[in-house]
């Protein structure tokens, strides 16, 4: 693993290039390192593929997007530390990955059931109260540009998750999140956190012994093959915030920056537009590999997992902040 110290030498050479980006001449290309830490084609692989062709369209050749998918930078939790040094301009981490920085608002994205629906999500995504919790990154040396969607995620394990019972005991690898692993420990679960570069290998050998992904992250890392059953739950969401090292984004010049906020634009759109549908082909595609029997929650059992985890939404007011959740519920309607 990359300690803070190999991560400034790497980043080294690049932060001094930063503080020069405002004085870059047209002649000079502008290198945007692009980590994430899925595959190419997810949703959001694709919509960073779709962003780098549009920037560097935008920009008329004066900014060269490298993207660099499937952890080949950083894993999880040594992206966003890159990210503050200067090592990469820009990453998409699930929304989860802020509370660490102390951000912990991002974490109502977390909460089991709080969204019904793409409709429902978009009141809060492309809303006021999505604009405000991007704002809390600035003082952290981050810009917040765009939400990226990839789905709704289901519960998968080499037993049947009908009921919350059902997960009575098993070892359940979660992100790093505290929502999550909460409502895991909520359903006797035992969560565990762990990159998702480890997670195919992990319930291979019965390290763990399920997970939750949206159908998209479960496909392309072939976790059906691995996963006996799995439950279309569609219990929580999973999305991503694209996000850029402040002091490099101010750095640009504005005309530069004018044709990147375009393709960050059109790239969101085209992320939105593809998540649905990439994460229904997955499935699809899981359900006739015939490797593992997928169950579709009843009306009845649904409620009955809602109910049993209504109580994290209290539980994790003081983390969250009880105003963000209301604001949240608030722009839901609820």
């Amino acid at each position: 693993m990359l300690t803070r110290r190999s991560l400034a030498a790497l980043a080294g050479a690049t932060a001094l290039a930063l503080s020069f980006a405002g004085a870059a001449t047209a002649q000079e290309k502008i290198i945007i390192k692009f980590s994430h830490v899925v595959a190419p084609d997810t949703p959001k692989g694709k919509a960073a593929a779709k962003f780098e062709e549009l920037a560097e369209a935008y920009t008329n050749g004066a900014v060269d997007v490298e993207v660099y998918p499937n952890s080949q930078l950083y894993k999880d939790k040594e992206e966003m530390e890159a990210l503050q040094l200067g090592a990469v301009q820009m990453l998409a981490p699930s929304l989860a990955k802020f509370g660490p920085l102390g951000v912990q608002d991002f974490e109502v994205f977390d909460l089991p059931f709080i969204f019904t629906d793409y409709d429902a999500l978009r009141k809060v995504t492309q809303g006021d109260v999505g604009k405000m919790l991007l704002g809390k990154l600035e003082d952290k040396g981050i810009t917040g540009l765009a939400y990226w969607d990839n789905g709704f995620k289901i519960m998968s394990a080499n037993s049947p998750l009908k009921t919350p019972d059902d997960f009575l005991g098993l070892k359940m690898r979660i992100q790093s999140s505290k929502v999550i692993e909460a409502y895991m420990n909520t359903l006797g679960a035992v969560p565990q956190v762990m990159a998702f570069s480890e997670v195919y290998q992990a319930l291979q050998t019965g390290v763990v012994d399920g997970t939750e992904n949206p159908p998209s992250n479960m496909f392309t890392q072939k976790m059906n093959e691995v996963q006996k059953h799995a439950t279309i739950s569609n219990h929580g969401y999973l999305g991503y915030a694209v996000i850029v090292n402040k002091q490099f984004w101010d750095g640009l010049p504005e005309d530069v920056r004018a044709g990147l906020d375009k393709a960050m634009l059109e790239a969101t759109d085209y992320a939105n537009s593809i998540a649905k549908d990439d994460n229904d082909q997955a499935l699809a595609a899981m359900q006739a590999a015939g490797t593992t029997e997928f169950y579709t929650l009843t009306e009845e059992e649904r409620s009955a997992w809602a109910e049993a985890l209504a109580p994290v939404h209290e539980e994790m007011a003081d983390r969250i902040g009880a105003e963000t959740i209301a604001a949240v519920k608030g722009a839901l309607g609820q």
